[in-house]
Parts: C-alpha cells; sequence; structure tokens
C-alpha cells in the first residue's frame, strides 16, 4: 500500500498538546501555519500568498520530545504521512489535512537550536544516562570544542553501555561531559 509522505516549512501555529490513550500510549498534536513567500517584482519585493494549515499528531517518544522542545511561533520542518480527513457536519462537508509526524525539527535556516539525546534537560546540558552516543559523534563533538577550545581533551573513545571507566565513572558520565 502506497502512503503519501510531505515534508512541510512552516511554524508552529498552537501550543503543543499531550495527551494518553486508552492504553496509555503518548499522542501530540498541535497546529502548523505555512506561508507561501514569493518575490513580485511589480512591487520589487517580498509577499506572502495563502496560509495552509496542517494538524500534525505525533505518537510515542516523538510525542514526548515534541512538548519539552517546540513553543508556538517557532519555526519547524515536519516530516510523515498526509491524511486529508473528511466529514459532514449537518449539510456542510468539511475537511482537515493531517500529518501523521514522523520527524520535527526546528528550521536551522531561521536560527539555532541545541540536541540533547533522548529528551535531556531543556539546558540543552544533559544526555540520557544510558543511551549509547555512536563514536562518530563524540569524535565530532570534540572536534568542534576543541577548535573552540584549544585546551579541550583529547577525543574520548567508546565506551560500552553500562561500563565503568578509569576514573570510576560510567558511560552516562562521558556522554554528559560531550555537550
Amino acid at each position: 500500500m502506497n502512503e503519501t509522505q510531505v515534508t512541510v516549512i512552516g511554524n508552529v501555529a498552537t501550543e503543543v498538546s499531550c495527551t494518553r490513550t486508552a492504553d496509555g500510549v503518548a499522542v501530540a498534536n498541535f497546529r502548523l501555519a505555512s506561508t507561501e513567500r514569493r518575490y513580485d517584482r511589480l512591487r520589487e519585493g517580498w509577499v506572502d500568498g495563502e496560509t495552509q494549515w496542517v494538524t500534525v499528531t505525533a505518537w510515542r517518544a516523538l510525542a514526548g520530545h515534541l512538548i519539552g522542545s517546540l513553543s508556538k511561533g517557532d519555526p519547524v520542518v515536519v516530516s510523515g504521512r498526509l491524511r486529508v480527513r473528511e466529514w459532514t457536519e449537518g449539510e456542510a462537508r468539511r475537511s482537515r489535512v493531517e500529518i501523521d509526524a514522523r520527524s520535527v525539527g526546528h528550521d536551522l535556516s531561521r536560527g539555532t537550536a541545541v540536541f540533547t539525546w533522548g529528551g535531556g534537560s531543556p539546558s540543552g546540558r544533559e544526555v540520557s544516562v544510558g543511551e549509547a552516543v555512536p563514536g562518530w559523534i563524540a569524535d565530532a563533538l570534540q572536534a568542534r570544542k576543541a577548535s573552540v577550545d584549544p585546551l579541550a581533551a583529547p577525543p574520548l573513545a567508546a565506551v560500552a553501555p553500562g561500563a565503568r571507566m578509569a576514573d570510576g565513572g560510567t558511560e552516562g558520565d562521558a556522554q554528559a561531559s560531550l555537550v
């Protein structure tokens, strides 16, 4: 069965709401506004076109991450399965466009963001203990740190999940020090 996958760029138009299904599965929703921008040669400037309104739905871990990451007005990129819901209300036909989100992120063409693994603290300073950070990511973080701080430590060796390190700490401690 073919599913229509879409990617939409826009702004979070409502606060993210989160609930749980009867089975305890987290589900989050927000409205996304996507407004076309085009250059008008007659006016010699950029003008806004029509705004498309989409309801974004996310499930499970993604739902939880949205609550701690998005605020009304944030520029985002949303990718997922397109759904068009249609129903009749009295004699009027109604419809709503939805995206069952697979991935949601801030639009970095319009600003910067700080990423934390596994939904760490909002300050962006923690990594979830027990979630292994791939070695190539640890090396990249160390390289970035070294380019800013010439006294930064050399890259960390890969540490197995749950392993004790020479200083008595765990791999979670090593991951937290990467950020």
